[in-house]
């Protein structure tokens, strides 16, 4: 189920499964209470903190499940959708939302849960809500100014004040178990024949102290795309892990040979890509090799994957990774693209040279590959005429223009 690595079901069946998952959502809210408008004026009148409890459990458990499953590599973070921030919007949105909440005693899921089970005063909470959608699309031109000022992106709390995203959620854990302890106080003063009476004081100790063990567990839970990246481009592992290896000169044949069972996988960044580009590569950056877009270039089993960089540690750490990922048939261009355009270019002698080789057992050294006099011979001659040829294709293909990979579009939600 998207975003889940691997997907566990269709595209088309999300729907359906959404669909059973807002009925489920809906029934656990009336049967909590929540379709009575006094569940949610009971926060703001200091009787009832049920709802308050209920939010935070809500948020702290789907974050921790967020962490967890991003750092085993079963989530794809990257396509979570994140609503865009407009400050001075989203600052009198939740003044007026809050003046709703006490005023009317519901939000928008618990209403609906109210109305289904026919409450009048749900009922007319959704036709306010309504008619005031209504009248905001037609008055839209007057609030246009305030809905788009200060706009500060799809931003994440935790990059926003510059701490690591484990750090955040054993704070926010921290803060959730604190207001958890004020409002019972506050709670068995106001109403103390409440919710609150049935509170087992040992469980909630205990409680707390489980979430914030996990809290503090969430601190050394680095995202896995980070974790796999900083594994592999370690120096160790790029010595002690072997990828098949490709030479300029024969990249150089089969790209002139328009072989059809190669496919060139650019790992710089766009604009250079844009610079300097081999015909029928395709702009991969590392952290896009994780993507699901990617997969089916990627995921071709019977074509050759070469991966091209500006040095070929970078395009054995790219390499790498997609081994990790379960893709096959992966090699590397040795020496990098600048060497292959001064080589097969430029024509500017350099003994072809890879930085790792395997040899037949399998450890890693360092070798210059050597040739005799006939062979030096015969490359000088064969690089002088594809210098021409390939010249001319990067020409074209540079003039033709590149196209990018169309992005899987991130589905927009949230209450």
């Amino acid at each position: 189920m998207f975003p889940l690595v691997p997907n566990l079901i269709s595209e088309e069946l999300n729907l359906i499964v959404a669909l059973l998952i807002g009925i489920a959502f809906g029934f656990v809210l009336e049967q909590a209470g929540f379709s009575s408008s006094k569940k949610l004026a009971g926060v703001f009148y200091g009787y009832d903190f049920t709802v308050l409890r209920v939010f935070f459990t809500a948020g702290v458990t789907a974050m921790c499940g967020v962490i967890i499953l991003g750092y085993l590599g079963w989530l794809d973070t990257d396509f979570i959708y994140i609503n865009p921030t407009y400050l001075e919007a989203a600052i009198l949105g939740g003044v007026i939302m809050g003046f709703g909440f006490i005023i009317g005693g519901y939000c928008p899921g618990t209403s609906i849960a109210g109305m289904a089970i026919g409450k009048i005063d749900a009922m007319f909470f959704v036709g306010g809500g309504l008619i005031g959608v209504f009248l905001y699309a037609e008055l839209y031109p007057w609030f246009e100014g305030i809905t788009n000022a200060s706009f500060l992106g799809n931003i994440r709390i935790f990059n926003s004040i510059g701490i690591s995203q484990g750090l955040f959620g054993f704070l926010l854990i921290a803060v959730a178990v604190g207001a958890f302890i004020m409002t019972t106080m506050i709670e068995k003063k106001i109403n103390p024949d409440g919710p609150v009476k049935m509170f087992n004081t040992m469980h909630h100790r205990l409680a707390g102290i489980g979430v914030l063990v996990l809290g503090a567990a969430l601190l050394f839970l680095p995202d896995y795309k980070e974790r796999l990246f900083q594994e592999v481009s370690a120096p160790e592992y790029l010595r002690t892990n072997s990828v098949n290896e490709m030479t300029a000169d024969e990249l150089v044949f089969r790209i002139i040979d328009r072989d059809p069972k190669i496919s060139i996988i650019d790992i710089r960044t766009p604009e250079e890509f844009s610079k300097t580009l081999l015909p029928g590569s395709v702009n991969i950056e590392i952290k896009q090799i994780f993507q699901k877009e990617f997969s089916e270039v990627l995921g071709n089993r019977h074509k050759k994957k070469i991966f091209v960089a500006n040095d070929e540690t970078e395009a054995r750490t790219g390499a790498l990774i997609a081994q990790r990922l379960g893709y096959e048939n992966i090699s590397i261009l040795c020496g990098g693209l600048p060497k292959l355009i001064r080589s097969a270019i430029e024509l500017k002698p350099e003994g072809e040279r890879c930085i790792f080789n395997s040899s037949a057992d399998g450890n890693k050294q360092e070798i210059a590959l050597r040739v005799d006099a006939l062979q030096v011979k015969d490359t000088e001659r064969f690089r002088a005429k594809a210098s021409v040829i390939l010249a001319a294709m990067m020409k074209e293909a540079k003039n033709s223009g590149t196209k990018s990979t169309k992005l899987v579009k991130k589905v927009a939600g949230g209450c």
